[in-house]
């Protein structure tokens, strides 16, 4: 499919959100909707909305937790969900490599077990938790 031109089974343009559905860069479409209304995806160097149409040739940047980016160009366009192993001969990934410092700080994050914030409340014990840890006991 790289470098193909559309033919009667491939369409011209695409939603994002579905694509990036199909493509597997999301589990969900409601996910890749969510990313997309947050900011966190880019369509050539412009925050794209989820029904913004894709075309062969885009440059996606998506921005992913703890400050890593993936770039990746579109390579093809499908009608439907399509196995793994197939979804990604519709994108070049040109995601540069991790650094030192990056692999280190992915290593000590999950060493730690550092998450980023809850979107809900702590719980009581959680409270008792944060507040032995802060108490020193």
């Amino acid at each position: 499919m790289a470098g193909e031109l559309p033919h009667q089974d491939q369409p011209a343009s695409e939603r994002l959100d579905l694509w990036l559905d199909v493509a597997c860069l999301f589990k969900t479409r409601s996910l890749a909707q969510r990313a997309c209304r947050g900011g966190k995806v880019e369509v050539n160097g412009q925050v794209a909305r989820p029904h913004r149409m894709l075309h062969l040739g885009d440059e996606l940047r998506i921005s992913r937790g703890g400050g890593w980016r993936q770039v990746v160009v579109v390579r093809g366009l499908a009608l439907h969900h399509l196995v793994k192993a197939e979804a990604r001969t519709l994108y070049e990934d040109r995601t540069p490599p991790a650094t030192a410092e990056e692999i280190e700080a992915r290593r000590l994050r999950r060493a730690f077990g550092l998450r980023p914030p809850a979107s809900r409340p702590p719980s009581s014990r959680e409270r008792r938790a944060i507040r032995r840890l802060k108490e020193g006991g």
